[in-house]
């Protein structure tokens, strides 16, 4: 591991919004609450942000509402434009929306962009889908009366978004929502709000009417979020974060039978066969564990790696890992950023430390630097006891826990064992034992040789405790719109 110590510019980028956006007003808040918002990288305080308290999340709700109508009437093609313009807006502004995401959560500047990209992309997409909304017409089988079938928007939608990924998992929600023709109160997390204020200040420049979309950053989540679900007038609820608040947030909308997607906890296996190209296998692994640092819910926590090229893998993966850059994201050739704050780097650590007093092998990282910041080293641990901590709990820092496997009916039961089943991935050369072992794995996304699983055509999402719904792909719309079935009676004459 190299570490570098470069300065980080000692202001933002731009005269980023930082007051609640509600009906298309920036305004301070009921109370005139603030929150600050942190740089993980040196543990200073960015700026201050306007605190929602319930009575602005209550107003937000009215705002999306009393817009609901003439956003779900308006022509699909002008949604569509509007989601086309704040995609080229989006783009446009790449080096600037990178730079205050680097600076709200850490990760480096190579790949804040990457992930305005992605973010863009969903805006795209759904602009390309909102003019592909479809219906059906049929008969009865009894020939007594025809169907027509259609689809229209939910309702108003509630939108909870976590720290990770600020930028893309706000865009990822509004675009599918917005094409649908519903509208939407966003709460951002309150590690991460700029981004998506900045997103709301594009959206409303590219057209979007005044209320279509609110955002309410907050430190009280539970007391803003709780009487809008319990209201009956928010009629979607999607949800990213844990597993934990994911339950929470499910019984709240249980009381007035909210729709709801849920995006939770991921525990990822990554399986490496005998006879997987060891080059491809690494590559792979490093993508698919260090992207973000390793705070993604598809990173690979537990990787399983046949015994006989145990060693080896341990060794390139270790190489690898370790001689990546850690340092501040603004630097431009950091590779790994910090964790977003010293409770997530007190957890990766004391995982770590667990796994090594039950005898794992440390072949690289696994001490804290010296210095300001949240950075964790990348680590990689050999030999990881079966009962460690790390392989039951995910890790969401940039430590890759290896096991050995002897045969595909164990690496399978080892990969299932868990309450979560949101991605997994497989390296081998056998067709056969890949499309099998890839059915097998309870998941909802399988990367084959390929540490990525992310696009915004693909549709996004898990099994088990890991969620349900999917975000992305042409299923992404769905999520949003309800079906309404017309019944015609045939008359005599069109029996004829």
């Amino acid at each position: 591991m190299t570490t570098i110590d470069a300065p980080a510019p000692d202001r933002l980028p731009t005269d980023v919004p930082t007051r609640l956006f509600i009906g298309g007003r920036w305004i301070a808040g009921s109370d005139g609450a603030t929150m600050p918002v942190e740089d993980p990288a040196t543990g200073q305080v960015l700026c201050h942000v306007a605190d929602a308290s319930p009575a602005d999340g209550v107003a937000a709700l009215d705002a999306a509402r009393a817009a609901g109508p003439a956003w779900a009437a308006a022509p699909a093609r002008e949604r569509s434009r509007v989601l086309r313009r704040a995609h080229d807006l989006v783009v446009s502004r790449t080096e600037e929306l990178a730079l205050v995401m680097t600076r709200e959560m850490g990760k480096p500047l190579a790949e804040a962009r990457g992930e305005v990209a992605y973010a863009a992309g969903f805006l795209e997409w759904f602009a390309e889908e909102a003019v592909r909304i479809g219906g059906e017409y049929g008969r009865t089988p009894n020939g007594a009366a025809r169907t027509v079938v259609t689809r229209r928007p939910v309702g108003t939608c509630l939108l909870v978004t976590p720290w990770n990924f600020p930028l893309a998992m706000a865009a990822r929600k509004i675009a599918p929502a917005l094409a649908a023709g519903c509208t939407v109160v966003l709460k951002p997390a309150p590690q991460t709000p700029l981004s998506s204020l900045l997103l709301a200040e594009i959206l409303a420049e590219a057209g979007l009417p005044a209320g279509a979309v609110n955002v309410v950053p907050t430190s009280r989540a539970g007391e803003v979020v709780a009487p809008l679900l319990r209201s009956g007038h928010v009629r979607k609820l999607s949800f990213t974060g844990s597993t934990a608040v994911g339950r929470l947030l499910l019984a709240q909308a249980s009381d007035a039978v909210v729709r709801t997607s849920m995006e939770l906890g991921g525990n990822a296996p990554f399986l490496v066969f005998d006879d997987a190209d060891l080059d491809v296998a690494v590559d792979g692994a490093v993508q698919a564990k260090m992207r973000n640092m390793g705070e993604a819910c598809v990173a690979a926590n537990r990787f399983f790696v046949h015994r006989s090229v145990a060693t080896e893998f341990a060794e390139r993966l270790g190489a690898r890992m370790g001689s990546l850059v850690v340092g501040p994201g603004t630097s431009p050739t950091t590779q790994v950023g910090p964790l977003i704050d010293a409770g997530s780097r007190a957890k990766v650590a004391g995982l770590v430390d667990d796994a090594v007093a039950r005898g794992a092998e440390v072949v690289c990282g696994a001490a804290i630097p010296s210095g300001s910041g949240y950075f964790y080293p990348p680590t990689v641990l050999a030999g990881v006891a079966p009962d460690s901590a790390l392989v039951s709990e995910e890790i969401f820092g940039p430590v890759a826990a290896i096991q050995v496997f002897d045969t595909d009916d164990d690496v399978v039961a080892l990969a299932n064992a868990t309450v979560w089943g949101l991605a997994g991935y497989v390296f081998t050369r056998d067709l056969d034992r890949a499309l099998s072992v890839a059915e097998a794995l309870d998941v909802g996304m399988v990367g084959l040789n390929g540490g990525a699983v992310s696009n915004p055509a693909a549709p996004f999402g898990g099994v088990k405790q890991s969620g349900f719904g999917r975000e992305g792909g042409r299923q992404g719309i769905e999520e949003y719109l309800d079906v309404k079935m017309i019944m015609i009676p045939v008359r005599d004459r069109d029996r004829r």
